[in-house]
């Protein structure tokens, strides 16, 4: 059961565009194969999952950033962390705003 929520936004720093979207698609198939469950946005992905699992995803990003050619990365990353309650998923959340 996942106990933590991660919403990381990957900023390469390009400024080609063609580049930067190369770059966020490695990234977000570094996420794709960790077999977390996650959700795309327009800012960020959201990650839900065990907390150490998901901090230990970060550096995967990382590696999957440059392999497609970042040179420096800013990320912006946010953690909800519930290590004895349930923790609302993306679904939860967003589900009444989907209909």
């Amino acid at each position: 059961m996942a106990n933590a929520a991660m919403a990381i936004q990957v900023l390469p720093n390009t400024t080609d565009t063609a580049k930067l979207l190369e770059i966020v698609d490695a990234a977000i198939a570094a996420i794709d194969a960790s077999g977390f469950s996650y959700e795309v946005g327009a800012f960020e992905t959201t990650i839900e999952g065990d907390l150490d699992q998901l901090v230990a995803l970060i550096p995967a990003i990382q590696a999957a950033s440059v392999a497609a050619g970042a040179e420096m990365i800013n990320n912006y990353i946010k953690l909800a962390y519930a290590p004895e309650k349930h923790i609302l998923t993306t679904d939860e959340k967003l589900d009444k705003y989907r209909k």
